[in-house]
């Protein structure tokens, strides 16, 4: 069964979709749980390589099925490339920002701050990482925030992982190159603030699912990742899928959704 279809149904409605931001795409979705709670929160980013043709419909699937498992699920929006302010640094800030909102969001909805988990697919793998990486930015970045919303982990799910490797290997016909406006070469820095893996060690547990024929994002960069991050001492579990490619991860109907499921519990 082809997983494609996630791209084209439309998702369950959220409980509210609630701004976090001034721009129009400064908004998340926010999905409770039935119960008194307070639930533990899933922050979920979606992927489209950055760019501004996807948007945060095709994520609502696996949100609600999230959802229906007992988690409050924190759906962003945000600038993306092809929008104004779209691209580095925007939709890094956004993120950011609609992640920290979370704070705000608790005070008027019933979630649990100590029971956070960041969730990406694909580049959303790449944001999820990089938000729960924030600490390890320089203090004079524009990004540098001194006190983010901390995570108890991170479910990275088909994640661009390297963004150097991703542009590297000329992804997605040069997004990484779209995203950071430019090569390794002429924006070294903004690859070395923007990539999770010049960022590691992360400090918080990872788990990285990844399809074996995954033919959008190798398996080879979670692999690689994990490798990586368990030098420098993280917490970090690479799971490869058989024989899935890159969006089995987001589709609830498929068999290895209960993998994504087990992943946020055993992080919370």
């Amino acid at each position: 069964m082809s997983s494609m279809w996630i791209l084209d149904e439309a998702p369950p409605a959220p409980d509210a979709r609630i701004p976090y931001g001034p721009g129009t795409h400064h908004f998340g979705e926010l999905r409770l749980p039935s119960g008194p709670g307070p639930h533990p929160v899933v922050v979920a980013i979606h992927g489209g390589f950055w760019r501004a043709k996807y948007d945060l419909a095709h994520l609502g699937h696996a949100c609600a099925a999230l959802t229906a498992s007992g988690f409050a699920t924190w759906s962003l929006e945000f600038r993306r490339v092809g929008h104004e302010g779209g691209g580095y640094p925007g939709t890094l800030e956004d993120v950011a920002l609609g992640a920290d909102f979370l704070r705000t969001l608790a005070e008027s909805h019933p979630l649990d701050l100590s029971r956070v988990v960041f969730l990406g697919h694909s580049a959303g793998g790449h944001l999820a990482l990089w938000l729960a990486a924030r600490p390890r930015l320089p203090s004079g970045s524009s990004l540098y925030n001194q006190s983010p919303l901390r995570p108890l982990g991170v479910v990275s799910l088909a994640g661009v992982a390297d963004v150097t490797r991703a542009y590297e290997l000329g992804l997605s016909d040069n997004a990484a190159g779209e995203f950071l406006g430019g090569s390794p070469l002429e924006v070294p820095l903004r690859y070395q603030r923007a990539s999770p893996a010049a960022l590691q060690p992360l400090g918080v547990p990872q788990v990285l699912l990844h399809g074996s024929e995954d033919d959008t994002v190798p398996v080879s960069m979670s692999a690689d990742f994990c490798s990586r991050g368990r030098a420098h001492g993280d917490e970090v579990r690479c799971v490869v899928l058989p024989g899935a490619g890159h969006f089995e991860v987001v589709d609830p109907r498929s068999r290895e959704w209960a993998q994504v499921v087990d992943a946020v519990r055993s992080l919370l």
